[in-house]
């Protein structure tokens, strides 16, 4: 190749929650156009390290169009079409001005729209089909919760995934993936990916790296992916996304090969191992969440140190709204002290504006966001601070940075206390993945003797560093543990939890 690589990019970011109420319109999400996408060098973001690997590459770049949005309801079609829309004219520009080389798209891998249930293997099918035949190679990054369908294996050539949940390797992975495909593009071969779905599916409880079955799971690849380094570029382990309905939903294990019979069964023969090991180790994907009534009376009492109380049924970064009232009303059921919650409620933000700081208000706070909610919590408060609610994160390699980079906008923000209890309001719900969502209120978390994080898992690489306790809460909200709750109606059978037998799961594998 006499010129610079001709590389065509894209993002596009939604993790969807398809039993929420509701829809997730194209105001929710925050757009970038052209020559936009290339202000993202430098926030730590999977973007930014795409954008890396282009300069180090000498990459003549064609940016076309990036949209995210926090995890939330079904995304109205209206968004994919705007994608679409600025994706496609993009590379139509690409091959009518010297042509295109490689595409490379930073994806999610779970999102849902009104009429798409795999949004991503619809974007694919549609470039496949606008590029015909002679098609450039198409490579990629995901999400370790995406859930991969057979339109993603048809139609791209290389997809790589996160390794870690927390996700603090996210841009590191957007790195590998551009890496591999500069070397291919330069030498001008084309990988294959290979995945099959484990049939098995867990909460994101379930799903942390750190611990089983995860983290047994992916100690696994890597050795595999050593044994069979001839042969495979890259072996994967999806978690998938459990609030999402859809035959791929779950694990699921890529193998990305090398060209040739040998990488196919090289590929093969890692599936048919991992997804052997999912199915023993379905047991330990389920988490146990404690009763708040039963938990309080136990742990109110210590005064030194500082327990932090996951509550995974509002978990932000599963797609929930982040105003759920349930650990909120047993910490002033049980008079807790030094107790702090985030809630998203811009309604009760706009309700503190003109109170003096110092002066009191009352609030209806949260439970307007989800229908298992018994609703708003009455209080008489105290205002403290108030703030434009934007912060940079102190972690650059938070999970909070693999969805927008390092730039956090809270929307207007009021901190209020009632009785023993320190409330943090925001108007935008925001994962509390970063301790800079806490300092940048005034409130250091050691001053705390209960803090409350709105999420399942991945809260635990900033709040580890603090807590001296931790346990997950059993409260009411959209993100329930129990799986078998939800009204599924895609969802891949047989599957663990739905269905329990070792011989059926392993014998109804699908090859995506």
């Amino acid at each position: 190749m006499n010129r610079p690589p001709r590389v065509a990019l894209a993002g596009l970011f939604h993790e969807t929650h398809v039993f929420l109420d509701g829809t997730t319109g194209p105001e929710a999400f925050d757009r970038r156009d052209g020559g936009e996408l290339l202000a993202a060098r430098g926030d730590g973001s999977p973007l930014d390290g795409v954008l890396e690997v282009a300069e180090r590459h000498g990459w003549d770049l064609i940016p076309t169009v990036d949209l995210r949005a926090t995890p939330s309801a079904t995304a109205e079609d209206a968004v994919v079409e705007a994608f679409w829309e600025g994706l496609a004219s993009g590379i139509d520009g690409a091959r009518e001005n010297g042509g295109l080389d490689a595409l490379f798209l930073v994806l999610h891998g779970a999102m849902a729209s009104e009429s798409l249930p795999d949004v991503e293997g619809e974007i694919l099918d549609r470039l496949a089909a606008r590029l015909g035949t002679e098609r450039p190679p198409v490579f990629g990054v995901l999400d370790l919760h995406a859930n991969l369908g057979p339109h993603g294996v048809r139609n791209a050539d290389a997809l790589l995934s996160y390794r870690r949940n927390p996700h603090d390797d996210a841009r590191d992975a957007a790195v590998r993936a551009a890496e591999l495909a500069a070397r291919c593009v330069a030498d001008g071969t084309r990988p294959r990916t290979h995945a099959r779905n484990a049939g098995v599916v867990w909460a994101p409880t379930g799903t942390g790296t750190d611990d089983a079955p995860m983290r047994e799971l992916l100690a696994a690849a890597r050795r595999l992916e050593d044994r069979h380094a001839d042969d495979l570029h890259a072996v994967e382990v999806l978690a998938g996304f459990a609030y999402g309905d859809a035959p791929e939903m779950g694990a699921t294990v890529l193998a990305v090969a090398r060209p040739g019979p040998q990488g196919d069964a090289a590929a093969r023969a890692t599936l048919d191992e991992l997804c052997d090991l999912a199915v023993s180790l379905r047991h330990e994907g389920v988490v146990h969440e404690e009763d708040p009534e039963l938990l309080l009376p136990r742990i109110l009492p210590v005064r030194s140190g500082t327990t932090v109380l996951s509550e995974p049924s509002d978990n932000i970064g599963g797609g929930a709204p982040g105003d759920g009232t349930g650990a909120l009303r047993a910490l002033l059921k049980h008079d807790a002290r030094d107790a702090l919650v985030v809630i998203a409620d811009p309604a009760a933000v706009e309700a503190t504006h003109g109170v003096p700081i110092g002066g009191t208000v009352r609030l209806r706070v949260g439970g307007r966001g989800s229908r298992f909610d018994p609703g708003p919590v009455a209080m008489e408060a105290t205002v403290l601070r108030r703030s434009d609610g934007n912060f940079e994160l102190e972690d650059r390699r938070s999970h909070l940075a693999s969805m927008g980079g390092v730039h956090v906008r809270m929307g207007p923000c009021a901190v209020v206390r009632h009785r023993g209890v320190t409330v943090l309001l925001t108007s935008r719900k925001t994962p509390p993945f970063d301790l800079g969502q806490l300092r940048s209120q005034g409130l250091e978390p050691t001053d705390f003797r209960v803090i409350v994080a709105k999420a399942a898992v991945a809260h635990r690489r900033a709040y580890d560093r603090v807590a001296t306790d931790q346990h997950a809460l059993a409260t009411p909200g959209p993100c329930p543990a129990d799986l078998t709750a939800l009204p599924y109606r895609h969802r891949p059978r047989p599957a663990f939890p739905f269905e329990d037998h070792a011989t059926e799961l392993r014998a109804s594998r699908r090859t995506a």
